[in-house]
């Protein structure tokens, strides 16, 4: 399946606004995000596993263990925290 993948904040200035990318069907977001780590060491250190990190799922926020389908935008970017 084809994804489009977006950054945002911090994670926008390292590694662009976004890109395209194919995973096997049935792959979870966690899978598109350890794919993402492997594809470069700039990838490797924005979205590390020890970083704290949202996702959205065309627009709604998800868990990493949520499934898109085909053709699903899906967007990495830091926790926000106001007052």
């Amino acid at each position: 399946m084809r994804l489009r993948v977006r950054y945002f904040a911090a994670l926008r200035e390292a590694l662009g606004d976004g890109e395209e990318v194919e995973l096997p069907e049935g792959s979870d977001l966690a899978a598109l995000r350890d794919r993402l780590i492997a594809s470069s060491p700039r990838h490797a250190e924005a979205l590390a596993r020890g970083r704290a990190l949202r996702c959205a799922l065309d627009q709604v926020l998800v868990r990493e263990s949520a499934q898109p389908g085909d053709g699903a935008e899906v967007a990495f970017f830091p926790p926000v925290t106001g007052g």
